[in-house]
C-alpha cells in the first residue's frame, strides 16, 4: 500500500516538457513544462466553471427558452404587482372622491350643528335663500380655519414643496387689500378692469361652483397635493361642478358681484392641508 502511494505520488509530481517543433524543419516553436497533478487540479476548476456556468443558464437563460412553466410563473409575478398598483390608485381614488365629496358638503350646507346653526340641505340658487348661501360660505371658512379636521386626506406637504410648485397668475392688476386672517381676510384682492378672463392658476378640477351674498359668483378648484384654490366676486362662471382644467384655462370673468365689493377686482385665496396661506407668497401677480 505504501509503494502504491509512493508510485501514485512519484507519477503525479514528476515533471515532464511538452516541446513543440515546427513539423518541416523540426524548428522549436515553444515549450511547456507540466505535472500531472497540475493537469488535475486546472481540469477540476474548469470542471467547476463549467458547471457553475451551465447551472446559471440552467435557472435563467435556459429556463425561460425550455420551461413553459416559467411564462406562467412571470405572468403570475405581473398580475400580482398589477393587483397591487391597482388597490393602492383605487384607495387613492376614493379617499380623494371623499375629500371633494365632504368638502362639497360643507358647501351645500351638509354639515353638523356645531358649524352651522340651521343645516342646509342644497346650495340654494341665487333666487332661492341668498341668506342661507351666506351661512354655507362662512361654514366653508370655518372649516377650513379650523385646520380641515377629518375632511382632508391624511397626506402632508410642507412649505419647501408648496414653493416649489409653478403657480399661473389668474389675472394682472394691482392688489388693493393684502392677505390679512386677522380680520378674517383669508385671499387678496386684485383690482382690473371689468370683464378681465379670470385664469386657473393649476391644474385641477372645479369641486364648487355657486353664489353667495356676501361673495356673489364663487368657483373652487382643488389642485394635487390638498391644495385648493378660490375665486369671488365674478361677474359670471365659465364652468361648472366637475369640469377638469388646465393652468390658465378661463374660469370665469371679473366682476363686482357681492355686498362684499366696491369695484370690479378678484379675491383670490389659496389653501393647502386646511390652512389658508397668502397667495401673493407663491404668485407672482
Amino acid at each position: 500500500m505504501v509503494k502504491f502511494k509512493k508510485t501514485l505520488s512519484n507519477w503525479l509530481n514528476a515533471r515532464h516538457i511538452l516541446i513543440i517543433q515546427n513539423e518541416e524543419d523540426f524548428a522549436q516553436k515553444g515549450t511547456y513544462k507540466f505535472t500531472y497533478a497540475k493537469i488535475i487540479f486546472f481540469s477540476f476548476l474548469l470542471f467547476l466553471l463549467v458547471f457553475a456556468l451551465s447551472f446559471y443558464l440552467v435557472q435563467t437563460v435556459l429556463d425561460q427558452w425550455f420551461d413553459p412553466r416559467y411564462a406562467q410563473r412571470q405572468n403570475r409575478q405581473d398580475l400580482v404587482t398589477l393587483s397591487l398598483s391597482l388597490d393602492s390608485l383605487v384607495q387613492e381614488l376614493e379617499s380623494r372622491d371623499n375629500y371633494i365629496s365632504n368638502i362639497k358638503s360643507i358647501l351645500q350646507g351638509e354639515v353638523e350643528e356645531e358649524s352651522i346653526t340651521e343645516p342646509v340641505a342644497s346650495v340654494p340658487s341665487q333666487k332661492e335663500g341668498i341668506g342661507e348661501m351666506e351661512k354655507v360660505d362662512s361654514a366653508f371658512q370655518a372649516a377650513f380655519e379650523g385646520g380641515g379636521g377629518d375632511l382632508l386626506l391624511s397626506g402632508n406637504i410642507d412649505d419647501v414643496e408648496l414653493r416649489q410648485m409653478y403657480f399661473f397668475p389668474p389675472i394682472t392688476g394691482y392688489i388693493s387689500a393684502p392677505f390679512d386672517p386677522k380680520n378674517n381676510h383669508y385671499g387678496i384682492d386684485i383690482v382690473t378692469k371689468k370683464d378681465e378672463p379670470v385664469k386657473a392658476i393649476a391644474d385641477g378640477t372645479v369641486i364648487f361652483t355657486g353664489w353667495t351674498q356676501a361673495d356673489g359668483n364663487v368657483i373652487a378648484l382643488q389642485h394635487r397635493e390638498n391644495i385648493i384654490s378660490i375665486y369671488k366676486h365674478n361677474a359670471t362662471l365659465t364652468r361648472k361642478t366637475g369640469d377638469v382644467v388646465t393652468a390658465g384655462d378661463i374660469l370665469a370673468i371679473v366682476g363686482n358681484t357681492g355686498e362684499l365689493t366696491s369695484g370690479p377686482h378678484l379675491h383670490v385665496e389659496l389653501w393647502y392641508n386646511g390652512s389658508s396661506v397668502n397667495p401673493e407668497e407663491f404668485i407672482s401677480f
